[in-house]
């Protein structure tokens, strides 16, 4: 494939598909900086992976899958350096949200923890869930079976209407 064109069709992808990139990136991570050099991360290894790309696969179960494995590669790393240093608070950092507003605002940003504390799969999962993939695309991209997906996902709506639930909300 020409450079030129390989480039002009990868960004392509990359522009019809960002949303995965960041809401995969949001949900690892609480910071604006961290989610940045994420999403910095996704896409060289997407790119580096562009050429062995599965046209089996939709784009969109393509770029999930690498996204995914790079966000839980990146988060078992971060809990490796939480040891060495010394962490912020978390008013040190503002983070804001412009998109929701009031009640829902704040809806959204406990949905946002309550998916950030998940184990690595779990969270995977619920994503996949609320971008409304079907069991089997959530299957293929974790490499899961259909009925573990329904299984699972299941038993974390449960989880979090729980959390909700204390909440008051």
């Amino acid at each position: 494939m020409a450079k030129n064109y390989k480039s002009n069709v990868f960004i392509s992808v990359i522009e019809a598909n960002k949303g995965i990139i960041y809401k995969i990136a949001n949900s690892y991570c609480n910071h604006t900086e961290d989610r940045n050099d994420l999403v910095q991360e996704i896409v060289l290894k997407l790119w580096q992976a562009f050429d062995t790309y599965n046209h089996a696969f939709k784009y969109s179960t393509w770029i999930y899958r690498i996204a995914l494995n790079t966000a839980i590669s990146n988060y078992r790393k971060e809990k490796v350096r939480e040891k060495y240093f010394l962490p912020l608070s978390d008013s040190f950092f503002e983070q804001e949200d412009t998109n929701v507003t009031g009640q829902m605002e704040h809806k959204y940003l406990l949905l946002q923890q309550f998916i950030y504390e998940l184990k690595e799969l779990d969270k995977a999962l619920m994503l996949l869930y609320l971008e409304q993939k079907n069991y089997k695309e959530i299957g293929e991209i974790l490499g899961i079976t259909e009925s573990n997906v329904g299984t699972k996902i299941n038993r974390l709506k449960g989880l979090l209407k729980d959390k909700f639930s204390k909440e008051n909300l």
